[in-house]
């Protein structure tokens, strides 16, 4: 059996996994991301580690299928990647340049949302279904789609990014788009720290979220996951404006499932009942409606993509 390499590329990491070409994960590791030199360094340090990984566990380069990568930031057709600020990118294909390292190898690269979509799909929560949109609740709001095991770009690369629909008239703040209403600035970390701060000094309700000097959205979902109300009514105000923008969504996309992920999504079964709150009350047009669940993959949804980008080639 042939083995592919995931690599998801961060800012700050860089994250690789060996797996078999039917996606099972044997092995993951990560280095320090070198962004010396407006990032030159960052794909020969992946050549270097997978080859040095390759010849330290007796692979053969011919029983490498392929590599796939994660990118943060839009990728085209063929990978070249015209701007990614987190990695100090300016006009550069990632691709052509691993492939100078790899001659015979099948390379591919994709944004790292979409990435972790796939992955999701390949061999998390939505193995089982053929379309799903991946939404990824972190300090902004991102999402992936996935149709029929394809990663749905879009014209102009922003297919599925959800977080700039404005699905909350409540909100006074102006979102970093210069809209208002915007989901990134209720189901964010940065917004539910703002609504828990809201509700805190507009309530005398008791609450541990009191006994924190600086909160964090981690403490909330954590408080939240304790049964703590307030936090509990923090998570479902923040949630219930995503929850209608995925019915949105499905009346234009109608996939079978959504995965939440990210960070925020640890606080679990309550963020996803007051999501589905939302689309429930906003979703009319069919009786059987979108599955809404957690992702599965944690931090391997990433390298799990990439890999599926080989994989299902």
């Amino acid at each position: 059996m042939k083995l592919i390499f995931g690599v998801d590329i961060g800012g700050t990491r860089i994250k690789i996994g060996r797996f078999t070409e039917d996606g099972k994960l044997l092995e993951k590791w990560s280095v320090k991301t070198d962004l010396s030199d407006h990032g030159a360094h960052i794909v020969p340090l992946v050549a270097e580690k997978i080859q040095a990984h390759r010849k330290a566990r007796g692979i053969s380069e011919e029983k490498v299928l392929g590599i796939g990568m994660g990118i943060p930031g839009p990728v085209a057709p063929g990978g070249f990647v015209e701007k990614c600020v987190n990695l100090h990118w300016n006009a550069f294909n990632p691709v052509t340049e691993l492939a100078r390292f790899f001659p015979n190898h099948q390379i591919r690269a994709e944004n790292d949302a979409n990435v972790a979509s796939l992955g999701e799909y390949f061999q998390g929560a939505g193995r089982n279904v053929s379309s799903m949109m991946m939404v990824t609740l972190g300090t902004g709001v991102g999402g992936g789609v996935i149709l029929d095991g394809r990663i749905l770009v879009g014209a102009h690369g922003i297919a599925g990014e959800i977080g700039h629909i404005a699905a909350d008239p409540t909100q006074e703040e102006i979102c970093n788009c210069g809209n208002r209403g915007c989901i990134d600035q209720c189901a964010s970390a940065t917004g539910i720290v703002r609504k828990a701060e809201k509700l805190l000094a507009s309530v005398d309700q008791p609450s541990a979220l009191r006994d924190f000097e600086t909160l964090t959205a981690k403490e909330i979902c954590d408080c939240a996951k304790e049964k703590d109300p307030l936090a509990i009514r923090v998570i479902e105000e923040c949630m219930y404006p995503l929850g209608v923008g995925l019915a949105y969504f499905s009346h234009a996309f109608d996939p079978e499932m959504y995965v939440i992920g990210g960070g925020v999504s640890l606080a679990g079964e309550v963020i996803i009942k007051a999501v589905q709150k939302g689309y429930q009350e906003q979703f009319f047009l069919t009786k059987k409606k979108a599955d809404i669940r957690l992702a599965e993959l944690g931090n391997d949804a990433g390298i799990t993509g990439a890999c599926a980008l080989i994989a299902k080639e």
